[in-house]
């Protein structure tokens, strides 16, 4: 009979050790399936001991979406500890993530940033923000950019916080940086050799012409007195007159040629037929002394500098008869097409925004390997023996074209003629 309490008292014991044993194994089943993401909740060490927080509309699949983005995720208290970090955060700042659960996020922001930080932690609550702050990550620091947004738990509301690396970002934008110096730099130079290439144009068109026509003139004073003068002294002399006749011509094109340089390109509607019958009228004597035609179809109005693009097309003509075949009369083709875009391969369209002026030729033409190299400064595929010229008036078309915003390029074949093909913005 005295036994019976005793024997009841075990039982009881007994039974709550059981229930216990039972809610310790539940309470085990329950945090492995919050490690392991089968249940969406947080336990976190917090000032009034370990606390349970769990997702509303917990969703596994997103769970495991945010364990394995490339971006860090965390969550905080509205006391700012961290409830919960996926992976790549804890890699960030080099941390495991037993670490980092339950600690200040503010710890891991350098302290620069700090102040900065509370004031994205105390308007974020009410408006989702962003920021650029340093995160610590052992002794280095991260660029990253914070996306802070409240997130609902049943236990309450927490913020989320979506951390962007940007050492790469940075990166390029220092490289852009450097870039942009350079580039300054690069167009200071320029400025300067436009400068000088103007000053220079500036002594060219006085002081080096005046010393010229001195030259031609007591060279034409001797000439008058040839009948005085032994043969190889006349001979001599012609060869004086016509060396200075090519510095002169040199130098004006050199003139022309910087002149180009100024950004004082001046617009007008041009009839481009119009530019061509000029250029008709003023090449006539060497027209008629070759038998030469120049066929123009209906070409149309550009917004063009006239004077320049009447000096491109004077270019290229006068090429066209200077390199004619011996004893072909030259035949030189101007026609224009309007196309769809700024390339020599574009197709044709009737309100095309570019047109593409076609000058051919039957003349000796030249091997095509060398087409860049005609429209270079000083650049001559043939000896001035045989052809007159300076060798820049072809590199004085393709700057002016390109001041135009438009293209230019030669199709060619050896004694098969050329073909010079320039675009141009209709308007």
């Amino acid at each position: 009979m005295k036994n019976e309490p005793i024997d009841k008292t075990n039982k009881n014991l007994l039974k709550e050790l059981e229930e216990l044993r039972f809610q310790l194994n539940e309470a085990n089943e329950t945090i492995e399936a919050i490690r392991t993401g089968q249940i969406d909740a947080l336990v976190v060490q917090g000032e009034e001991g370990h606390q349970l927080y769990t997702l509303k509309t917990a969703d596994h699949a997103y769970r495991m979406f945010i364990e394995k983005m490339a971006e860090g995720a965390v969550t905080i208290s509205t006391q700012g500890l961290v409830l919960y970090c996926n992976t790549q955060f804890a890699n960030m700042v080099q941390h495991s993530i037993s670490e980092i659960i339950g600690t200040p996020f503010e710890s891991f922001i350098a302290a620069e940033n700090r102040a900065e930080y509370e004031v994205l932690f105390e308007k974020c609550w009410k408006n989702d923000c962003k920021g650029e702050v340093w995160l610590l990550a052992g002794e280095h620091k991260t660029p990253v950019q914070l996306s802070l947004a409240t997130l609902e738990l049943l236990e309450g509301v927490s913020l989320s916080i979506i951390l962007t690396d940007l050492t790469t970002q940075k990166r390029t934008q220092q490289q852009l940086l450097e870039s942009n110096i350079q580039l300054e730099e690069i167009n200071r130079a320029l400025e300067t050799s436009n400068h000088d290439l103007q000053q220079f144009a500036s002594i060219a068109s006085h002081d080096l012409q005046e010393p010229l026509r001195k030259i031609q003139m007591f060279t034409s004073i001797m000439q008058d007195k040839s009948d005085r003068l032994p043969h190889d002294a006349k001979k001599h002399l012609q060869k004086i007159n016509d060396a200075a006749a090519r510095m002169k011509t040199l130098i004006i094109d050199v003139l022309t040629y910087s002149k180009l340089s100024a950004n004082n390109l001046q617009l007008e509607c041009t009839n481009i037929n119009e530019i061509i019958n000029e250029l008709k009228e003023d090449f006539e004597l060497i027209i008629e002394e070759k038998n030469a035609q120049i066929n123009v179809a209906e070409l149309p109005y550009l917004k063009v500098n006239k004077g320049q693009i009447r000096q491109v097309f004077q270019n290229i003509i006068s090429n066209a008869l200077k390199f004619a075949k011996a004893g072909v009369p030259p035949v030189i083709e101007i026609t224009s097409r309007r196309i769809a875009e700024k390339c020599f391969e574009s197709p044709g369209q009737q309100d095309g925004p570019f047109c593409l002026l076609s000058i051919r030729d039957n003349g000796i033409g030249f091997n095509d390997k060398y087409v860049h190299r005609i429209f270079s400064l000083f650049e001559r595929l043939n000896t001035k023996d045989n052809y007159e010229g300076t060798g820049i008036g072809l590199a004085i078309a393709k700057k002016i074209v390109e001041k135009h915003n438009g293209m230019i390029t030669a199709l060619s074949k050896e004694g098969r003629g050329t073909e010079f093909q320039i675009i141009l913005p209709m308007n």
